[in-house]
């Protein structure tokens, strides 16, 4: 079981009316047996001003988390920055470069998707999906959020929903973090 890859998770984050919401599934699994069905892959900074979440290694997204809260206190809460510093020091140094996460970190005004190669990206249509399921999420999303007055909360919802019922790693026990405009 040691080469056994560890899949885990779909993130979703969508800004839709002001309001900004990211959501993870709470699936672990370790080759086809799942693990745990409620894990927290999501979770707020900054006194709730910014929420972020990871897939991939467990361990390492608890890293990045800590990481990224650090570099938030560091440059006073400023996303962008916090951001840029960290996939400049996930990309160079020797440690951080092994870990095998994606973030997407968000606060009122941003959703951003940091990466270990030194991505820093904000989505086109303020909506981004990663993990095993990301992309339905996305997909779904981002069709709720041009065919319906739903709220973001609610396409959240619904596009997690949709992946769960797609991607066996995916699961419905939810965890969603919302940011006020």
């Amino acid at each position: 079981m040691a080469n056994t890859r560890i899949r885990s998770t779909t993130i979703l984050a969508l800004r839709k009316d002001g309001r900004t919401v990211v959501a993870g599934d709470g699936q672990v699994t370790l080759g086809d047996t799942k693990i745990k069905g409620s894990a927290r892959k999501v979770r707020t900074m900054q006194d709730g001003k910014v929420v972020a979440g990871f897939a991939g290694s467990a361990a390492d997204g608890m890293t990045l988390f800590d990481r990224f809260e650090a570099k938030l206190k560091e440059h006073n809460g400023q996303l962008m920055r916090a951001a840029v510093e960290l996939a400049k020091d996930w990309r160079t140094d020797k440690f951080l470069r092994r870990l095998e996460a994606l973030l997407i970190v968000a606060d009122a005004d941003h959703i951003l998707m940091l990466s270990g190669t030194g991505d820093v990206i904000e989505p086109d249509g303020g909506v981004v999906g990663i993990g095993s399921g990301g992309t339905y999420a996305l997909a779904a999303a981002r069709a709720l959020m041009q065919s319906t007055d739903l709220g973001a909360r609610a396409i959240a919802e619904r596009a997690m929903s949709i992946a769960a019922d797609i991607c066996v790693y995916t699961n419905d026990k939810l965890i969603i973090e919302e940011l006020p405009s």
